[in-house]
């Protein structure tokens, strides 16, 4: 039962650390913040960009950045002992 509970205060924990994480993607003007917990903060455009390029780059960003979101949320997992 112990053990749960240590378990349970651990995930607590990375949460806690988690949300004070931040990540930045930029391409080609487009720029994207998103936190530890993977929710978007920021998003800003390039408007000398067309429609279409816009929509491209914006997604690139974004899948780049949660990769970011996600690296760190493991390194976060592996100081902290695993799971």
């Amino acid at each position: 039962m112990f053990e749960k509970l240590k378990q349970i205060k651990k995930l607590k924990d990375l949460q806690s650390s988690l949300s004070q994480e931040k990540a930045e993607g930029e391409k080609n003007g487009i720029k994207v913040v998103i936190n530890g917990k993977m929710e978007i903060e920021e998003i800003q455009l390039n408007p000398e960009l067309s429609r279409e390029e816009q929509q491209k780059f914006l997604k690139e960003c974004l899948n780049e950045t949660m990769k970011k979101v996600q690296m760190i949320a493991a390194q976060k997992m592996q100081q902290m002992g695993g799971f």
